[in-house]
């Protein structure tokens, strides 16, 4: 009976223990399950903030590199309105010239006579240039394509750039909240910030996102996810620059890459003497050209040319008759005449009750006895001038301090609250960074800028 008794107490004790043991079982079994299904979130929330951070920095470099493209666009279409300046005072200058030839002031013979039977052709196929005379006045054909490239400099690339500038952190904000939206596409996601009243105003979507006081009553009010933007590069990587120094510079330099814009200075003497007093001198036929960007920063295109006949008389001894062939002048809005450009308003249309050198002594301070220039046909084309309307430089958008930082750098806190009775909070990385596809053939390091659309984005480490 005693036997007996004892093995029934021994399965007792076995069932209590087999019991417990697969309590314990069970027990972490399912702290295993629920283990995995935490990190399987904390993995899922990972992913969508390493996909939001990316995203986000792609956005700025994509804004980078339209900024880049807008300036060099910039460029280009003031190099346009330059060629359009200059075709207009080229087409004045010819209209004028068929004007001097059709009045025989000089005659063609004079000028392939001497200066050769080139010069002579030349002159006469001015005269087919009379229907010009009208081309470069205001509002003709010229005009209305200038004014068309003017607009899109103020009008269309500039008000863009200075969007994409002054929205910089809202559209990457917005493409951070839509990524987030996707990849939870059943729970309330707001973003947890403090906006000025003017960044209030950019926000066009219904629930983007809402002012930090919004946001902490909110909280309360079955907000699942809420997230933040640290700007780990503090300063501001862009900026709105005057369009002067450096950027004038950059235009004058590409605007010398076009040889129709470069100066059209020519000097053409005659073969043989012309007086006894000065054998060493001869008439001269001069033409004079050239395409500015004044200190307005608007272009300006002056062309002449004139007939310098060699004269002497006992009172100033040789001297250059100037006789002006063409003339045109095209000088933006500012209507500024440059400073080394010799002329008088109002000059007379002969001289055939005043000497010419005895007029240039009263009324100029001209050097016709050793002089270069045609400051009687400058006088003409200044007297008329077309004036163009519009145009200009205008302030651009570039990196603020290249040499102290070339990356814009953020972290991304994302917190996920009741998560199986957790709040996970995730951080991540990312930066947009400027870096040549391929390395410069001088081997040196470009810094970076927004002329150049190199602009990349990537997953970095959290920073210290």
């Amino acid at each position: 009976m005693m036997c007996k008794s004892r093995i029934h107490l021994h399965k007792g004790q076995s069932l209590v223990l087999g019991l417990s043991l697969l309590a314990i079982l069970i027990l972490a079994l399912l702290g295993m399950y629920s283990n995995g299904r935490l990190m399987g979130e904390k993995l899922r929330q990972t992913n969508a903030v390493d996909a939001a951070a990316y995203s986000g920095a792609l956005i700025q470099a994509r804004a980078f590199n339209m900024q880049a493209y807008i300036n060099i666009a910039q460029v280009a279409h003031q190099m346009a309105m330059a060629h359009l300046v200059t075709l207009g005072s080229w087409a004045k200058w010819a209209s004028t010239e068929a004007r001097s030839l059709s009045q025989r002031n000089p005659p063609s013979w004079v000028i392939a006579t001497h200066f050769g039977a080139s010069h002579g052709k030349a002159y006469l196929s001015s005269g087919r240039a009379m229907a010009l005379s009208s081309i470069a006045h205001q509002q003709n054909i010229l005009h209305q394509q200038f004014a068309k490239h003017d607009e899109i400099v103020e009008k269309v690339l500039a008000r863009v750039s200075y969007a994409i500038h002054r929205t910089l952190e809202i559209s990457r904000d917005k493409t951070i909240q839509k990524i987030l939206e996707s990849n939870y596409p059943h729970k309330n996601i707001l973003q947890e910030s403090t906006f000025s009243s003017t960044n209030k105003d950019l926000l066009s979507t219904e629930h983007y996102i809402r002012p930090y006081e919004e946001t902490q009553a909110s909280s309360q009010k079955g907000v699942d996810i809420i997230w933040a933007v640290d700007n780990h590069t503090k300063e501001k990587l862009s900026a709105l620059f005057k369009p002067k120094a450096n950027y004038r510079s950059l235009i004058s330099d590409v605007a010398r890459i076009y040889q129709f814009l470069g100066e059209r200075n020519y000097t053409k003497k005659s073969l043989l003497p012309v007086s006894r007093r000065c054998p060493h001198k001869r008439h001269e036929l001069r033409r004079r050209g050239h395409t500015i960007l004044n200190d307005q920063g608007n272009w300006q295109s002056m062309d002449t040319q004139s007939y310098h006949a060699l004269r002497s008389n006992r009172w100033i001894g040789c001297y250059y008759r100037e006789y002006p062939m063409g003339w045109g002048w095209v000088p933006g809005q500012s209507d500024s005449v440059p400073e080394d450009i010799e002329y008088t308003q109002n000059p007379p249309d002969d001289f055939s009750s005043e000497d010419f050198w005895r007029w240039v002594n009263n009324a100029t301070s001209w050097n016709i006895l050793s002089g270069s220039s045609n400051p009687l046909a400058n006088s003409k084309a200044v007297s008329e001038r077309h004036r163009w309307a519009g145009g200009g430089l205008v302030p651009y958008v570039d990196i603020k301090n290249a040499n102290k930082q070339d990356n814009l750098l953020f972290i991304l806190s994302v917190k996920q609250k009741d998560v199986l009775d957790h709040t996970l909070t995730i951080k991540g990385a990312a930066e947009t960074f400027f870096e040549r596809p391929t390395l410069r053939r001088d081997r040196k390091k470009e810094m970076a800028n927004f002329w150049h659309p190199y602009w990349q984005a990537r997953l970095v480490s959290l920073p210290e």
